[in-house]
């Protein structure tokens, strides 16, 4: 692996982060400095068509993500994110090349990317988790993707939430060495364990110290809150990307998102970028996906 993702450089780089933080808190990173609401452009994530995407049962999948792609352009969606799931287990360069041509030549651009991982993992595997970001943030690099989400993970036996943030906010400064010599952004996810509660998942975020890492504001994580739009403006000044999801959970029960309130939390936070429509309601998506894109559209 490249030096940045050694060993010897995440133990280094782990002891540096976590003195630097405690002795110099002001190191820590702010809310990105937007004077005005940007543009705000709509793509479709990927995992909105999971299982039209995946195999089952010794069947292909019903759709690759080529198909993605045209299903895109169909509806007049200027983005996707081609989330890492639904990559073929071997691709390659070529692979990647064909992907991002066809792209361009349907007129849509790569929103970002996704990708598995786990920070928290006990010390002895966070390595592999480290060298499978580095070998998703080079895959996207080809592709010509700006951002990808990733996820912090969730408390490990016999540790404290004390400790999986300091290893998870110690392993994205690691991660973000690579990422920027690749110009990327690393956006981390509001996805429960320890990124569960705004206040947890910003004790993580400001002991990141790079210009290349921020939030991925995702609308329908967040769960046991009476006010899930206010717990959201709480995170969305550090968004660098954004998914909206149809359904919210209010006080752990699931309910619709009023889709203009999470518009206007990303407005008020002076948000521009992506907006990518995340669908995982009951319906099928082929059917509902299309209404809730016009939605998405009069708002954005």
């Amino acid at each position: 692996m490249n030096a940045p993702f050694s060993r010897r450089s995440f133990l280094a780089t782990s002891a540096t982060a976590a003195g630097l933080f405690l002795t110099n808190p002001a190191l820590a990173i702010e809310p990105f400095a937007r004077k005005e609401p940007g543009p705000m452009k709509l793509s479709l994530a990927a995992y909105s068509f999971r299982k039209e995407l995946t195999a089952q049962k010794g069947k292909p999948a019903e759709m690759t993500l080529f198909d993605l792609v045209d299903y895109c352009r169909d509806q007049d969606v200027p983005g996707v994110e081609l989330t890492s799931y639904y990559f073929p287990t071997d691709f390659d360069d070529a692979y990647l090349l064909d992907l991002k041509q066809h792209c361009h030549t349907a007129g849509i651009s790569i929103s970002g990317g996704a990708i598995r991982n786990d920070f928290c993992v006990e010390p002895a595997k966070l390595q592999s988790q480290l060298d499978e970001v580095e070998k998703w943030i080079k895959a996207y690099a080809t592709l010509g993707a700006p951002a990808i989400r990733i996820f912090a993970g969730k408390v490990q036996k016999g540790s404290t939430t004390e400790e999986a943030i300091q290893r998870c906010a110690t392993a994205c400064n690691t991660a973000c060495e690579i990422a920027a010599q690749h110009g990327i952004f690393l956006a981390l996810e509001n996805h429960g364990g320890i990124t569960a509660s705004p206040e947890d998942m910003l004790k993580i975020v400001k002991q990141v110290e790079s210009p290349w890492f921020g939030v991925n504001f995702d609308s329908g994580n967040f769960r046991n809150f009476g006010n899930v739009y206010a717990e959201l403006a709480k995170i969305a000044p550090y968004a660098v990307n954004a998914q909206v999801k149809v359904e919210i959970w209010q006080n752990d029960r699931k309910v619709p998102a009023d889709l203009s309130k999470i518009v206007n939390v990303l407005k008020e936070a002076n948000y521009g970028g992506w907006v990518a429509l995340e669908y995982e309601a009951a319906e099928p998506p082929k059917e509902a996906i299309p209404v809730w894109l016009i939605q998405l559209k009069t708002l954005l």
